[in-house]
């Protein structure tokens, strides 16, 4: 399943439209992604940086209309089971410096965006500057191969991509706010077993998203699709944007 936030200004809507989109697809291809995203469109569809973990499917988006921010939570993990597995020294220290990071990024989550950046940039970057050197030099000492070598190599080799918050207040250090939202259907998948089909799939993803951004736009759910399904047979197909959750949030429901 590929996800998107779009936390952009709403064109019907002065206030900030707040929405999770829920794509199904029935493989983890790259395909499924580029489509939507609108890759694979003429004008080259969405632009802007696109925070996910190392999956290989998803490097054929990277270029210069989507830019890649790594995921330090997914990094982190990493070097979190090394330690909880093996009690790896080097995972512990590892785990310090994402510490020092992550105490970065509580001072600065209620902050707005330019000083936000001045903080990472002032705090921030020389913990993300040493945590480093201290791979390249622990790289040397562990043998090719090795889990701790694998660690060590992924974060090395996407450095750029995992530090790229560091310039840019707008982004985050991660993507658990996405993560977050789709781990009801992680964690019901096990039950669900199968959509049925690929239209079933699509149905259960427009579902899935409504409720998801009625729960962001705090609305009862049951209440929100009850109220919108008693609408729409008398709605106006060229309004039925009306009755999605971020419009619905300041007026009452039935």
């Amino acid at each position: 399943m590929q996800t998107r936030a779009d936390r952009s200004p709403g064109t019907l809507d002065i206030s900030p439209l707040k929405g999770v989109v829920f794509d199904f697809a029935d493989s983890r291809a790259g395909r499924h992604a580029q489509a939507f995203l609108g890759a694979d469109q003429a004008d080259g569809g969405w632009r802007g940086t696109l925070v996910c973990d190392d999956y290989v499917a998803r490097k054929s988006l990277f270029g210069e209309r989507i830019v890649e921010a790594g995921c330090l939570a997914h990094e982190r993990s990493k070097f979190f089971d090394l330690w909880a597995n093996h009690k790896s020294a080097v995972a512990e220290q590892a785990l310090a410096f994402f510490r020092d990071l992550y105490d970065v990024e509580r001072e600065v989550q209620d902050v707005d965006v330019d000083e936000r950046q001045l903080i990472r940039q002032r705090k921030a970057k020389p913990v993300a500057d040493a945590l480093q050197a201290w791979l390249v030099a622990q790289r040397q000492k562990v043998p090719d191969g090795s889990a701790t070598a694998k660690a060590i190599d992924c974060s090395l080799n996407r450095r750029t991509a995992l530090t790229r918050y560091l310039g840019d207040g707008n982004l985050p250090a991660d993507n658990n706010w996405i993560e977050n939202r789709i781990r009801p259907i992680a964690l019901g998948r096990a039950n669900w077993l199968s959509a049925g089909s690929l239209r079933a799939g699509q149905r259960a993803e427009a579902i899935m998203s409504l409720i998801g951004s009625a729960t962001m736009n705090e609305l009862d759910q049951y209440a929100y699709l009850r109220d919108a399904l008693e609408r729409l047979p008398k709605h106006p197909a060229s309004r039925i944007e009306e009755l999605l959750p971020h419009r619905r949030r300041s007026t009452p429901l039935h």
